[in-house]
């Protein structure tokens, strides 16, 4: 993803200073031609955005196609951007979404989850493959989920964003994405029922 960050020009003055401005004032910045402030933003938001397209879809490969893409038409609608209008992450994380919707639709249905390995760490073999195997199952279940609900539990739960800026990613409100949430919670705690004692959780895991 490296094209994510490079950019013709590079800006003095970009550095600590510019770390401490908002999303919007880089963007703004970016659009008049400072090319610092696009490695801030992707630094910043890149990471936000590749966590939701992979939760999103389940694959790591489309997760960063979907960053990568979602990250380069933020830079093109850059000098047509409208402060006050949204929070920039916003804008982003809606066209992840719709990014991911577009994916998912021409996706095959049995095709294998990709999920994230754990990290090295000072954790056993077999706490590590228990580990794997939670987070396989919660993608699983994820992928189970309706589209609108699991958009709203990976927001909600896994991004943890709070429910007015999920309803404006998603374009609904907030009471809506309260039902969308605690439907999909009700949703992934049955599918998960079953598979408790198997992924350790009636151990004390």
């Amino acid at each position: 993803m490296e094209d994510l960050t490079s950019h013709p020009q590079d800006v003095r003055g970009a550095g600590c200073t510019a770390n401490t401005l908002s999303d919007d004032a880089l963007l703004r910045q970016f659009a008049d031609g400072e090319a610092g402030a696009a490695r801030i933003l992707t630094d910043r938001l890149g990471p936000r955005c590749y966590s939701v397209a992979l939760r999103m879809l389940g694959n790591r490969a489309e997760a960063e196609d979907v960053t990568q893409d979602a990250m380069m038409r933020l830079w093109q609608m850059a000098p047509n951007w409208v402060s006050g209008q949204a929070k920039v992450s916003t804008w982003l994380y809606r066209v992840t979404l719709n990014l991911c919707v577009d994916i998912r639709r021409k996706k095959t249905p049995d095709r294998l989850l990709d999920v994230p390995e754990p990290e090295d760490g000072k954790a056993s073999v077999v706490d590590r493959m228990q580990d794997e195997a939670r987070k396989d199952a919660l993608q699983s279940a994820l992928a189970e989920l309706p589209e609108r609900q699991r958009q709203a539990v990976v927001l909600r739960h896994i991004e943890e964003l709070p429910n007015p800026e999920i309803a404006g990613i998603m374009g609904i409100s907030v009471e809506a994405v309260e039902s969308l949430t605690a439907r999909g919670k009700r949703s992934l705690t049955a599918i998960l029922a079953g598979r408790r004692e198997e992924l350790g959780y009636d151990n004390g895991g």
